[in-house]
């Protein structure tokens, strides 16, 4: 099976040769076959050089152009229209995702035969280093809702870092969000339509250099809207999606209220 990393980066000089030699080598040691797709979404500074250098040195590096309108959503969205693995997986450019955790996540989606791997940073595990604090009070509010809106158990829906295989991926089209809020639009629809999931404790570090690009005054509404939007399809597609199995890995985390 091949992984496809799809990366998001906008302005990203400081930090993504860091980014994508470790993410190589340990995939390389992993002895998993993979393509890292670096996705430009009209970056202003150095990344494109970056990128552009490295590539002679590291034949599985990718580069596409997120062509206009740009955002991070639309980046993305750019990444899982080109990708050509079996699996792909959403990975941040300035390394606050660890390397080690896709390793394990692919070897999991492997082993369990599952649709989808979803990262937890907050069951027994999982681990964030340097999280602003009114940004975790906003994270943990914010997931709290999601899962009392849709009945889950699994804890961290807004967390970016996660895996698919390529027929899910189709399965979840059409994409609604142009941006952060694609990260929460994945995981809800594949859950609503029943596709099997594990979940696994996952590493998250604060950027060092540079940047986010996530606003928070500004993306309110649109992470409510993607909810919300989530939400009515649940409900007006009861009996249309089967789901053939829920596998929820980590013992801490109980089997999810999912469609069956």
């Amino acid at each position: 099976m091949k992984l496809s990393v799809v990366i998001p980066a906008h302005n990203e000089e400081g930090c993504i040769e860091k980014t994508l030699r470790d993410l190589h080598a340990k995939l390389t040691t992993a002895r998993i076959d993979h393509e890292i797709v670096v996705v430009n979404d009209n970056s202003k500074d150095g990344t494109v050089q970056r990128v552009e250098t490295l590539r002679n040195e590291i034949p599985t590096i990718r580069l596409v152009h997120n062509n206009p309108p740009n955002g991070f959503g639309f980046a993305v969205r750019c990444g899982l229209e080109t990708f050509e693995g079996d699996a792909v997986a959403l990975f941040m450019a300035d390394s606050s995702d660890s390397s080690e955790d896709l390793v394990k996540f692919f070897k999991v989606m492997e082993e369990k035969s599952v649709d989808c791997v979803f990262g937890s940073r907050f069951i027994k595990g999982g681990k964030t280093i340097n999280y602003p604090p009114l940004k975790r009070v906003l994270n943990r509010l914010a997931n709290k809702f999601i899962q009392v809106l849709f009945r889950l158990r699994y804890n961290d829906v807004t967390n970016a870092f996660k895996l698919y295989r390529r027929h899910t991926i189709a399965g979840l089209r059409p994409f609604m969000s142009h941006h952060f809020n694609l990260t929460v639009e994945l995981p809800l629809k594949a859950i609503i339509r029943g596709y099997s999931y594990a979940v696994v404790p996952n590493q998250w570090t604060n950027r060092e250099v540079g940047q986010s690009n996530l606003r928070i005054k500004e993306m309110g509404s649109r992470y409510l809207f993607i909810v919300l939007y989530c939400f009515i399809e649940k409900w007006l597609t009861q009996g249309d999606y089967h789901s053939r199995r829920h596998d929820i890995l980590n013992k801490d985390v109980p089997r999810s209220y999912t469609r069956k």
